[in-house]
């Protein structure tokens, strides 16, 4: 069997162009099938951005003095967000609050942007994100080593973009892009050996710590093993923390019980779970997420003494975001979150030979994993080939075809990344690099 779909450059950058356009088409039939479906059950509908939240949240902070996490700052977020606040008496109102329920910080991040209506914020937001998407991948192909053909890595960043994560997160203006450019960059800066930078980023990264914990915890338990070496970026981490949480203060006294009552209550009002709890039913999911997360831990300790520039740092590194995206407490429709997964997407892409050969077991995995990743770029096209020869209305009505496979794609490439990662920690001789 041919692996090596790498040829041909410009027929690849043409497919990659194809299957990006056809979820921007598939994007724009599944808004107008919401909306269709929104006023035929009497939905309310405003401006339904995600940064409208925070942005409102700042503003009501840095200019007025109001707790963004209160209950009166909400309703009027919702007045934004929705168009009116929700009736808790109706039931075709979404359950979805619309809290504030970031670190207080974050208002720190908007402050920029208080200054100018709501409108033009959203509009410059879509851009500056998609500008720092298409920054993320050569800034990942710089962590993880790899310098492919110009045609490969312009192909990939073709693909970023238009893939369904990527495409909701611009959608929705989702602070998870900038936090994914932010870990991309710190990381991209760690390898270079420029820690100190590295980790002011990654302290900003913490405005969603729920998607950086697992990644800090591995380079925690990385800097152990060569601790005056690698420290720096810790200090530089903790001393950047230090600030922003003082400002926090400063700005608002006891802010932090009000955040973790906030989170508190977005689990509640969003039914979140991970994706193991909507794959597994209760029990299994959360211990298979702690058996998943022991695991990762264990590479991470035996991998510990590889230098960053190594293959194994950057292994582990992907393997650490790839678990994240599994284990993850997130509404049903966090789908942004898989951006997490592109690291661990082009180490498989690179090592894909070297898989293959492996065993039968990799060959199961990876040929599924392929399967799941090109599942919603082939349907997108295919729909939209029919849209051509079928009335519209009968082609909307399949809007969750590209779907099928949100929830298989993170678990079997995080489950293929974990067995790489365990058959070179413990079958391969350790060869730690220098730092």
């Amino acid at each position: 069997m041919r692996l090596d779909i790498f040829h041909k450059p410009a027929w690849i950058v043409l497919a990659a162009v194809l299957a990006a356009s056809s979820i921007w088409l598939f994007a724009e039939r599944m808004v107008r099938y919401q909306i269709a479906d929104e006023i035929a059950h009497g939905r309310p509908r405003g401006n339904l951005s995600d940064l409208y939240p925070r942005w409102l949240g700042a503003r009501e902070l840095l200019l007025h003095g109001r707790d963004p996490y209160s209950s009166a700052v909400t309703r009027d977020i919702q007045r934004g967000f929705y168009g009116r606040t929700l009736d808790p008496a109706n039931p075709s109102d979404p359950r979805d609050q619309e809290g504030f329920a970031y670190p207080l910080y974050v208002v720190f991040v908007l402050a920029p942007t208080i200054g100018f209506s709501f409108q033009s914020v959203q509009k410059v937001a879509f851009w500056v994100l998609l500008a720092l998407t298409i920054t993320t991948v050569p800034l990942w192909l710089r962590a993880l080593g790899w310098k492919p053909p110009w045609w490969v890595s312009t192909s990939m960043v073709i693909l970023t973009v238009g893939s369904l994560p990527v495409m909701q997160g611009l959608k929705l203006q989702q602070m998870t892009l900038l936090v994914i450019a932010l870990v991309a960059a710190a990381m991209a800066l760690l390898v270079s050996d420029r820690p100190v930078i590295g980790g002011v980023l990654l302290a900003l990264a913490t405005i969603k710590p729920q998607l950086v914990w697992l990644l800090l915890l591995w380079l925690m338990i990385w800097t152990l093993g060569e601790w005056r070496r690698r420290c720096r970026w810790l200090l530089s981490f903790l001393m950047t923390m230090a600030i922003l949480v003082a400002a926090s203060e400063w700005y608002m006294p006891r802010w932090i019980p009000h955040f973790f009552r906030a989170i508190k209550e977005y689990r509640n009002y969003t039914d979140a779970a991970s994706m193991l709890d909507k794959m597994v039913p209760a029990p299994w999911g959360w211990l298979l997420a702690l058996a998943t997360i022991a695991a990762t831990l264990v590479v991470c300790w035996k991998n510990r003494r590889f230098a960053q520039q190594t293959q194994e740092f950057a292994t582990t590194t992907a393997l650490v975001l790839a678990v994240t995206v599994i284990v993850t407490i997130a509404s049903n429709y966090a789908l942004y979150n898989q951006i997490l997964l592109l690291p661990a997407v082009l180490i498989l892409a690179r090592e894909r030979h070297s898989v293959w050969n492996r065993n039968r077991l990799s060959r199961v995995m990876l040929s599924l994993t392929a399967i799941f990743l090109l599942w919603a770029w082939t349907t997108n096209v295919v729909l939209a080939v029919l849209s051509f020869v079928l009335p519209l209305n009968v082609v909307d009505r399949a809007w969750s075809v590209p779907f099928w496979t949100v929830l298989p794609l993170p678990i079997s490439v995080a489950g293929i990344v974990l067995v790489m990662s365990y058959q070179s920690a413990f079958t391969a001789p350790a060869k730690p690099g220098t730092s």
